[in-house]
């Protein structure tokens, strides 16, 4: 018996990575899968038959998948995706929202089109997967109220949103937002679905190949041979969220690298200063803030403190 016996999922930029680790794992759990993926490098260039690839590996472990070559940035092929895997397999249970591409550059060089493909491909291709997938949770869901919750839908955000990287405007305020959508999205659904998100860290072309300067890191291995940044390390996670035993965990963070989880909490406050009841003035703030407001406050996290918890002891 596998956790998801049963389950159909679509995962999105499934041919490599992250994504191909999640639906092998998915389908060595009893789902059937449709593979998504465009088929491009890590940019949105170029295009192959990945998708294929994955789902014969599925099939070469006895397991059902099928593949999709559309892109997550058009609103209606997002919705025609769905329908495949409905047509397919008759329903549909779960979605992980995972295809991204790269196109750093710092922001007082960063075109137009390096900003707009990069908000497309994550930020709106996060939301037109979600949206169409919702209205058909919200559906069924309607349906037959005795299925409460029963939709699993899990984004992907990054370190780069949540605590920043240098060169990566485009790409870190698409994963803040999609974080934030995942918060938003998971008091709307909650009848019919959980949305969570996961952080991973791990070695993939978006990782070493775009990112050059996480190269040497993500290739560590500690003194046990364990591969601390193998994508198929993050995997076992995405099983979980989408499992029905999840289904009181809805709208949470967390990320994953190695054999550690960390659960994320987004803004919050740190500290207050008050003034009596009366408005500040610039002169009273200029006075304030750094003695009072900003005093004893907790150091910034980032992500080469956050990776160097993962190899600390090697």
């Amino acid at each position: 018996m596998g956790l998801l016996d049963g389950k159909v999922a679509i995962v999105t930029g499934a041919g490599r990575g992250l994504g191909r680790e999640e639906v092998l794992a998915l389908a060595k759990e009893g789902c059937k899968v449709l593979v998504n993926d465009l088929g491009a490098g890590f940019d949105g260039s170029g295009e192959s038959k990945v998708a294929d690839e994955v789902v014969n590996e599925v099939k070469g472990i006895g397991g059902e998948a099928i593949a999709n070559y559309d892109s997550v940035t058009d609103f209606n092929k997002a919705k025609a995706m769905i329908d495949q895997a409905i047509n397919e397999w008759g329903k549909l249970d779960i979605l992980v929202n995972n295809a991204g591409i790269l196109r750093d550059r710092m922001i007082f060089n960063m075109a137009e089109a390096e900003w707009d493909g990069v908000m497309a491909v994550h930020l709106k291709g996060t939301f037109n997967m979600t949206r169409h997938v919702a209205e058909y949770f919200r559906r069924e869901g309607k349906a037959d109220p005795k299925r409460k919750n029963f939709g699993r839908i899990i984004n992907t955000a990054s370190d780069a949103g949540v605590l920043g990287n240098m060169g990566q405007a485009n790409y870190g305020a698409a994963k803040a937002g999609i974080a934030a959508f995942t918060l938003i999205t998971s008091m709307e659904l909650k009848k019919y679905a959980t949305v969570n998100c996961i952080v991973p860290m791990a070695r993939t072309r978006l990782t070493t190949d775009a990112t050059p300067k996480f190269a040497d890191t993500m290739k560590r291995i500690d003194a046990s041979g364990f591969d601390i940044f193998h994508p198929s390390n993050v995997a076992p996670m995405i099983v979980f969220l989408a499992s029905d035993k999840a289904g009181r965990i809805n709208g949470e963070v967390f990320r994953i690298a190695g054999d550690k989880v960390w659960i994320l909490r987004g803004w919050h406050s740190v500290n207050r200063i008050d003034n009596a009841g009366k408005p500040f003035t610039p002169q009273l703030l200029l006075e304030r803030i750094k003695s009072e407001l900003m005093k004893g406050i907790p150091k910034k996290e980032d992500i080469m403190s956050v990776s160097s918890q993962l190899v600390e002891k090697m």
